[in-house]
């Protein structure tokens, strides 16, 4: 498909910098089969029935965020994927500055090695020492805000905290699954009294996810890959929803996305641990979700192209125009959607 078809214009002012406090306070904005409501996130339970099941991401930011010198020339890298016990890839700035065997100096007694550069220019880096990577990167790195944030404010010691959700477990990501960023354990604690079921899965979310698609056209857009893992006892849980007549809603693109790669023809969901770079588009039949819980996402994005495969082109571009108008706040730390296409 053309991927100007999936474009728009958002005001720069709609881009949130800063999340709403408490985190649930946040606007959802509603699409239930043909209906639009403006609600509140702290109104899920109300829109949830009993016997649903929200199913979210546990994986937690690491600080991949790192600024370096190679001899004069200044280096930022922000790590996307491990490859190996102390190697990561990551996205260079200043890449024309950088060679294949050039050691990179990220203070605090922080080097690495650039290997391996990619067609996409990104690099591998080797981290010296014996220290784990994740203790070098708490000494040296930062919280690796969305470019769309970071490219307007600082990243500071708040973020630490705004950009970690309250499931956040199994550190590995460069990205917050950000949907999941609106609840609270009062949220959860409603939910649940309204005999909403909740799960966990893990994806650790790379910075592929905010490149921008260059291409004209989605057959010839590259997904970067993400590594995933749903145990056992967690497929059968959400297999058993389904099976007793409940809903799979995904909160964030990230668990939709690492469900339906391990969801069969079948509809049946099944043990995954691995990698996943599925790239959703219309036309894509959805085999195990339900429904999805998100943030609002950036025009010609491959994440506007999966919300626009689960509810229609022109209904999300519809929606997304009614919520510029009516001034929601976008992106990582913006408002939510709900988006429960019509059921067969």
């Amino acid at each position: 498909m053309r991927v100007d078809l999936f474009d728009f214009e958002l005001p720069p002012e709609r881009i949130a910098l800063r999340p709403v406090s408490p985190r649930d306070s946040a606007r959802m904005l509603v699409l239930d089969g043909g209906s639009t409501a403006d609600c509140h996130v702290s109104d899920l339970p109300q829109q949830l029935r009993a016997g649903d099941m929200l199913v979210f991401n546990d994986t937690r930011v690491i600080p991949a965020q790192l600024e370096g010198i190679r001899g004069q020339a200044r280096i930022g890298a922000t790590l996307h994927k491990r490859e190996g016990l102390r190697r990561w890839r990551a996205f260079i700035r200043n890449a024309k500055r950088l060679r294949e065997g050039d050691e990179i100096d990220f203070g605090a007694g922080v080097f690495a090695t650039a290997t391996d550069r990619d067609e996409d220019g990104s690099f591998a880096l080797d981290f010296g020492g014996d220290e784990p990577v994740e203790v070098l990167l708490e000494r040296a790195g930062t919280m690796p805000l969305p470019p769309y944030i970071a490219g307007k404010r600082a990243t500071d010691a708040q973020d630490r905290e705004d950009y970690q959700t309250m499931f956040a477990r199994e550190a590995g990501a460069v990205a917050a699954p950000t949907a999941a960023l609106h609840f609270t354990p009062g949220l959860i604690a409603a939910l649940e009294a309204a005999g909403v079921e909740t799960a966990t899965l893990t994806l650790h979310v790379g910075a592929g996810t905010f490149l921008p698609v260059k291409v004209e056209d989605t057959e010839a857009h590259r997904m970067h890959a993400e590594w995933g893992r749903i145990d056992a006892v967690t497929a059968e849980r959400l297999n058993a929803v389904r099976a007793g007549g409940g809903r799979l809603i995904a909160v964030g693109t990230t668990s939709l996305r690492l469900i339906e790669s391990a969801a069969g023809e079948d509809g049946l969901v099944r043990p995954f641990d691995g990698d996943t770079a599925i790239f959703i588009t219309p036309g894509y039949r959805f085999k195990a979700i339900d429904g999805l819980m998100t943030n609002f996402h950036l025009p010609r994005s491959t994440l506007f192209m999966l919300v626009s495969a689960l509810m229609g082109r022109e209904r999300m571009q519809a929606a997304y125009a009614h919520a510029i108008a009516s001034g929601y706040r976008f992106y990582s730390y913006g408002d939510a959607s709900l988006l429960l296409p019509e059921e067969p």
